[in-house]
C-alpha cells in the first residue's frame, strides 16, 4: 500500500485494487472507504506511520456497500471501536441483512467486472452504527455534508467539505488514464450522470474520486467540463 499526502490533513490510501482515504483534525481521523478485506492491516500500518493509532480513528465513513470500499469495515470497527457511517439505503447491504444488487453491466463491462472480482476477499458483515441521509453533517473538516448521489447504489454518498473546498466523490466520478469518467459497475447509468453533475455543480478545489487520482488543481473547473462531455 502507498500513502500519499493529497494536501495538508488529506492521506490517499493506494492499494492492490481500490483506495481509500484518511482525514486528519488535529489527533482525530475520519476513515472514508476501507478497501477490500483484508486491507485493514493496511490502514493500520498507515495510521501508525502518521503517529496515531486506534483510538485515533474516530468514525468509518462508507461511501458505498460495494467490497472494494467496505470489505475491511468490520475488521476496522472492531480493531478501533470507531462508529460505521453509511446511507440508510445501503446500509442493510453492509450488515448483512439483505445481498447486495447486481449491477447493470454493459456487454465491455463484464470482463472487467469478472477480473475485479476474481480472486479477492469478500468480507463479512459490519454492524453499521450511524444511517445518514441527504444534508446531513458529520463532525469532521469543519462540517462534512452528506450528499445522496443514487446510481452507483441505492445508498451511494459523496461528502462535501465547503470549509476546505474538498469532495470525496465515492464511486460516481472516477479517472482512468487521465479522464475523468463516471464509475463502472452501476445500478442505474442514467442517475450517476445526473448524480455526477450534481457533485459538479459545487465549489471545490480538490476531488477524492472513488478510483483513480486525485483532482487537486481547480477540481470543481475539470469536473465541469466532464459534465459536459456526458451529453
Amino acid at each position: 500500500m502507498e500513502m500519499i499526502e493529497v494536501v495538508p490533513d488529506l492521506y490517499l490510501l493506494r492499494f492492490a485494487v481500490g483506495q481509500a482515504y484518511l482525514w486528519r483534525d488535529a489527533d482525530e481521523l475520519t476513515l472514508v472507504d476501507t478497501g477490500w478485506a483484508g486491507d485493514g492491516t493496511k490502514i493500520t500500518e498507515a495510521i501508525r506511520e502518521l503517529g496515531l493509532d486506534r483510538e485515533n480513528l474516530v468514525r468509518i465513513v462508507l461511501t458505498h456497500f460495494h467490497e472494494d470500499h467496505a470489505g475491511a469495515a468490520a475488521e476496522l470497527r472492531a480493531w478501533a471501536d470507531a462508529p460505521v457511517v453509511a446511507h440508510r439505503l445501503d446500509a442493510p447491504v453492509v450488515r448483512g441483512d439483505v445481498p447486495p444488487p447486481e449491477p447493470k453491466l454493459a456487454d465491455w463491462e463484464r470482463p472487467l467486472y469478472e477480473q475485479v472480482a476474481s480472486g479477492q476477499l469478500v468480507g463479512p458483515p459490519s454492524p453499521v452504527d450511524q444511517e445518514v441521509e441527504h444534508n446531513d453533517v458529520l463532525d469532521f473538516g469543519g462540517g462534512a455534508r452528506v450528499l445522496s448521489i443514487p446510481g452507483h447504489t441505492d445508498g451511494s454518498i459523496a461528502l462535501y467539505l465547503p470549509e476546505r473546498g474538498v469532495l470525496f466523490t465515492g464511486d460516481t466520478i472516477a479517472e482512468h488514464e487521465g479522464q475523468v469518467i463516471p464509475g463502472v459497475f452501476n445500478l442505474d447509468v442514467e442517475r450517476v450522470h445526473r448524480s455526477f453533475r450534481e457533485l459538479a455543480a459545487l465549489d471545490v478545489e480538490v476531488a477524492c474520486l472513488g478510483h483513480g487520482g486525485p483532482l487537486t488543481v481547480n477540481a470543481d473547473q475539470v469536473l465541469r467540463s466532464a459534465a459536459e462531455r456526458l451529453g
